[in-house]
């Protein structure tokens, strides 16, 4: 660590208010950057999202209507919520000009309207859509093309240029087939057949990941609103300080803990970063952390919330209708995995307080275990029940309703307790009031971004540009492939086959792609674009989809902490008072066993638990290199083991984690044994390392 770096973490870090936290969150996350209204405004617009909470809320419980009615009225109402909520500039403050209703500009009561009316006519004449299909009226085309129009512009509202812009260059590719250049040359579509396929079709618009958010993510958006006014996030950072918080580097232990506890309730990493690091980062740099790796803790951990069960950020419910697997075997098939990304953040953390000689909290500074959780255990109810459902074979969306149940009886008698009968039930109905308006508030953009893209779906399967691709990038690794086994042939002994290789740079270009899509984009959004548009490509090479979407799904959510675009490294760097840049590389380096576990799983698929290669000795051969693997590599990477290493060390750690997890007895025990060398070298010759090289 640098002087300066020293100076940084010794001087400590202030506590940022609750406002300062408010702003940085909304600053890095557009779908939190609502505009302020007007009295009368608020005041609509809240009883519409209360609306909306409860139309969920009871056809969770009590059945859901017709698909395209469904999901036509929730994206009516939330189009037009957008329009309200969001300013066309992004800022915060209205400047509505002379035409301006109730203080809205006119034009976004147009745009509202226009949302609202073009949603709402799919669900109108769906009775008639089979004669209408492919021979679309003017009428028709005209809602369509107004439709996309409004889609484009909503989500630039909520989430910025990114995904317009992909949804443009799709819609242009469709558009002008004939123009593009060698395999990707296609017939082209008119702009009436784009129209058609889009918007009268379910392969577009109204298709999948709609409706995915409208029958499950919004309950569990809801849930997770309601389980944070219970307290269980506040719960969740207790029990990990209580637990973790006595160990070296203690802080950024409990940052590690928390943020996967919190993850398993909440879907945004960005606002998971902000939620925890608010009081993990300035201990973290109080004890001695530089800044920017204290920031970086908290952006890898919370990133890591995405792939926790039960929601992984709502790509769980996606997989649900994707793969057409039961939502118990996406979760078992989600632990091994998420447990391996903590583990390599928790491992860096402690290797680096250990190079450090950094402290942990003291006795004073630390809760008491046993109070916490006989003061709080109520909060948890609502979790375990929802788990408990979920593994029942129970659907989420029913699941998710009794578990809200449960969250508004904690509440009620947390009132009640505290404040009495008749005070406690009014400030419980301000809270259910208050939890529902900002439930159905915090899934609008995640809504705009499901319908738009739908678009980009909707021209993968109106082209096949998803099977191109596919063709391109194998045909170009199988090249690669064949090279690098040529040169591998000065080997004594084969370590690799051609077919091996090929898949190993296929997996390769394919992380690259999804890094590079993921950037700037929402994990849902990410995830339902990776599928049509890089899943393919490892169905070619004979990966079982639900490896495929796991590989993809991970890699999408490491763009989260991949600079140039790593939002939550630069929402954590605000708190911390850090070089964003230096924050995100960092984070990107903590992140290394999400990265390195997709390659696992690929290869031994039994990782998942529920593929059906799983024995218990290829779990424990792909599990025990895993995580043996991690080690080595977070060794290598912080460069301390029992003291610092040498630069042979340190090539030979990181020539062992490639071998440790690769698919072979041979490859693991090779790198077993020069694990198993360097360590042995430091234990017993430990003072011959005082000097890295």
């Amino acid at each position: 660590m640098s002087a300066r770096d020293h100076h940084e973490g010794a001087a400590g870090a202030s506590p940022l208010t609750a406002e300062e936290l408010q702003a940085l969150e909304e600053k890095f996350d557009p779908e939190l950057r609502f505009r302020n209204l007007g009295q009368a405004l608020t005041i609509l617009s809240g009883i519409v999202l209360f609306l909306l909470s409860c139309y969920h809320f009871y056809t969770a419980g009590f059945g859901i209507p017709r698909s395209a009615t469904h999901r036509g009225l929730h994206m009516a109402v939330t189009l037009s919520l957008v329009f309200v909520c969001f300013s066309a500039s992004g800022r915060r403050d209205m400047k509505p000009g002379r035409l301006a209703p109730l203080g809205l500009p006119l034009a976004d009561w147009l745009l509202a309207i226009a949302a609202a009316v073009t949603s709402l006519y799919i669900p109108w004449i769906y009775d008639q859509l089979a004669f209408r299909v492919g021979n679309p009226l003017p009428l028709d085309l005209a809602m369509g093309s107004v439709l996309i129009f409004v889609l484009l512009e909503a989500v630039r509202r909520a989430m910025g240029w990114p995904l317009p812009v992909i949804a443009i260059l799709f819609m242009c590719y469709a558009y002008f087939g004939q123009s593009m250049p060698g395999i990707l040359v296609h017939p082209g579509a008119s702009w009436s057949n784009i129209v058609n396929h889009l918007y009268l079709t379910s392969q577009g618009i109204y298709g999948t990941a709609l409706g995915v958010i409208a029958t499950y993510v919004f309950h569990f958006v809801l849930f997770g609103v309601m389980a944070t006014r219970i307290g269980l996030g506040q719960l969740f950072i207790d029990v990990a300080t209580a637990l973790t918080g006595r160990f070296a580097g203690g802080p950024a232990k409990v940052s590690v803990v928390s943020s996967a506890m919190l993850g398993s309730i909440s879907g945004s990493s960005i606002a998971n970063t902000v939620t925890t690091g608010a009081l993990t980062i300035p201990a973290m740099i109080r004890i001695g952390y530089p800044r920017h790796f204290a920031a970086a803790v908290e952006a890898a951990s919370s990133t890591g919330g995405q792939i926790t069960p039960p929601v992984m950020g709502a790509v769980a419910f996606l997989m649900i209708e994707y793969l057409g697997l039961p939502l118990t075997t996406i979760l078992l098939a989600a632990i091994v995995p998420a447990f391996m990304h903590f583990f390599g953040v928790l491992l860096q953390v402690h290797l680096e307080a250990k190079r450090l000689g950094l402290r942990g909290l003291t006795r004073e500074e630390l809760p008491n275990a046993l109070k916490v959780i006989r003061e709080g255990w109520l909060t948890v109810l609502p979790l375990i029940l929802l788990v408990l459902m979920l593994m029942s074979g129970r659907t989420p969306f029913l699941s998710a309703f009794w578990a809200i149940v449960a969250c508004i009886a904690v509440l009620v008698i947390q009132s009640v307790q505290t404040l009495g009968v008749a005070e406690g039930m009014r400030k419980a109905a301000i809270g259910v009031w208050e939890g529902f308006v900002l439930g159905a508030r915090q899934s609008l953009s995640v809504t705009a971004a499901a319908a738009l893209v739908g678009i980009i779906i909707g021209v993968v399967t109106l082209t096949g540009v998803g099977f191109k691709i596919a063709f391109m990038v194998t045909s170009l690794a199988s090249g690669w492939a064949v090279a690098a086994h040529a040169a591998l042939s000065i080997l004594p002994f084969d370590l690799m086959g051609v077919q091996t290789i090929t898949l190993l740079f296929t997996l390769m270009i394919t992380a690259v792609v999804c890094v590079l899509m993921g950037c700037g984009i929402p994990t849902t959004a990410n995830y339902i674009i990776m599928v049509a548009v890089a899943a393919p490509i490892l169905g070619l090479m004979g990966v079982e989809p639900l490896v495929a979407h796991f590989f993809v799904f991970y890699y999408g959510v490491l763009a989260d902490v991949t600079p140039p675009v790593a939002l939550a490294a630069y929402a954590a760097s605000g708190i911390a008072g850090a070089n964003a840049f230096r924050a995100g590389n960092t984070a990107f380096r903590l992140s290394m066993g999400k990265a390195l576990v997709p390659f696992v799983f690929v290869f031994s698929p039994a990782l998942l638990i529920v593929t059906p290669q799983f024995t218990v000795t290829d779990f424990a051969l792909a599990a025990g290199g895993a995580m043996l693997g991690i080690f080595a590599l977070s060794a290598a990477i912080t460069n301390w083991l029992r003291g610092p290493l040498y630069l042979i060390e340190r090539l030979l750690l990181m020539i062992a984690a490639l071998l440790l997890i690769a698919p072979d007895l041979a490859a693991t025990i090779v790198g077993i044994a020069l694990l198993g060398a360097v360590i042995t070298r430091q234990v017993l010759m430990p003072h011959a390392s005082e000097q890295s090289v």
